[in-house]
């Protein structure tokens, strides 16, 4: 077996930055940028009013002075004229600030009669008035990678960017395995359960920036198998769900090698998760995890996740690990590392009691995992330790 580091490592080697696609600003929501987007111009492009109210001169601002109203200014529609002394053009929010003017007297500070305003003696001493380029210029970048979030695509709208260059979605193939599995919503037989890993790996692709191609059930059956593969090609990865152990009715290992799949190792001292496989098959790189759903979940968070992440462009780095402290004690570890789900509140980590990896419940009610090193003694409570955050 190898440590969950040198698995990570192995995999990173499967995988590499794809291709990238121009996509269009309303469709780049959640997409991975892949090169700078350059602004086209300046925002505001104008010195604009940040109030409704009047635009005047500041020199002739004082308590009790009167101004001439001689125009309006709207939000698309600028005044053309210049203010003077004495002179005022009625504003509103977002319009160009008219030549000569450089303070909006905010409508609430003034009394209006006919076409004479004059200043109350409560005067706000604001000016008012946001100034051009005051949010960004001309040639400002949003720099690349990086993941596009709502506010991103505000901004690139503002910058005047229809479109954008992104890295490819990684394509990825899922194929749950084994006689005993029936798609949710179908009739189970006595002897048979319901799938769920695929469902739960395809959103945490989805939400990785991937795109997630779930395949029909293979049956453990060779025949079945050699379809799901073939099923399969064009993507960039192929993950299997199950049937990758050592059991007689466990195929896919056997499968892959009549494939001449290049295999780059198999077991990982981990749990839970430990009968994973990895390599390169039918030219794509492969993944084969644990049946069990905590143990493909896990693995998923674990490996596929940052995989994808080297795909979008980004760092070959592990899932990020912070510290907490223990809530509650925890007796020693085992030889393997220990993923163990767990909850993550102001008062600490605390480790669910139950940990068998088929226990879906119990993962969905975590928010955390509990990170434990091979053989780690004792721990009390107060003390520090790794997790890592479930979304």
């Amino acid at each position: 077996m190898i440590t969950t580091n040198e698995a990570l490592s192995a995999l990173f080697e499967l995988v590499s930055p794809l291709g990238t696609e121009t996509v269009s600003l309303r469709d780049a929501a959640g997409r991975m940028l892949a090169e700078p987007a350059v602004a086209r111009r300046d925002q505001p492009p104008f010195a604009a009013s940040a109030m409704d109210g009047y635009a005047v001169r500041d020199a002739d601002v004082k308590v009790g002075a009167s101004f001439n109203v001689i125009g309006e200014a709207a939000a698309g529609h600028a005044f053309g004229q210049s203010v003077g002394p004495g002179e005022a053009a009625r504003i509103f929010t977002g319009a160009p600030v008219p030549e000569g003017a450089d303070r909006v007297i905010i409508q609430e500070d003034v009394t209006r009669d006919g076409d004479v305003i004059t200043l109350n003696a409560d005067l706000d001493t604001g000016f008012h008035i946001r100034p051009a380029g005051g949010d960004f210029r001309i040639g400002q970048k949003i720099e690349a990678p990086r993941r596009l979030a709502p506010s991103d695509l505000a901004l690139l709208a503002s910058m005047n960017i229809p479109e954008v260059v992104v890295y490819r979605r990684p394509e990825v193939a899922l194929i749950a395995t084994g006689d005993e599995l029936v798609m949710p919503g179908e009739d189970p037989a006595p002897d048979q359960i319901v799938a769920s890993n695929s469902f739960g790996l395809a959103a945490m692709i989805d939400a990785a920036g991937g795109h997630a191609r779930m395949l029909p059930i293979a049956r453990d059956s060779e025949a079945s198998l050699n379809m799901a593969f073939d099923l399969a090609a064009g993507a960039d990865l192929v993950v299997t769900i199950g049937g990758a152990s050592v059991g007689d009715h466990d195929l896919v290992a056997q499968v892959a090698a009549t494939r001449e799949m290049e295999q780059s190792f198999y077991k990982v001292a981990m749990r839970p998760g430990k009968p994973l496989m990895a390599g390169r098959l039918d030219g794509m790189a492969m993944v084969g995890l644990p049946g069990n759903p905590v143990s493909a979940m896990v693995c998923g968070t674990i490996f596929l996740v940052p995989m994808l992440r080297v795909m979008l462009g980004l760092p070959a780095e592990p899932v990020p690990r912070e510290t907490a402290s223990l809530a509650a004690p925890l007796g020693k570890n085992g030889p393997r590392e220990h993923y163990m789900r767990a909850t993550l509140t102001e008062n600490g980590v605390t480790a669910f009691d139950r940990q068998d990896s088929s226990l879906l419940s119990v993962l969905s009610a975590a928010n955390a995992l509990l990170v434990r090193a091979p053989h780690d003694p004792p721990r009390a409570q107060g003390e520090a330790v790794d997790i890592i955050r479930l979304s």
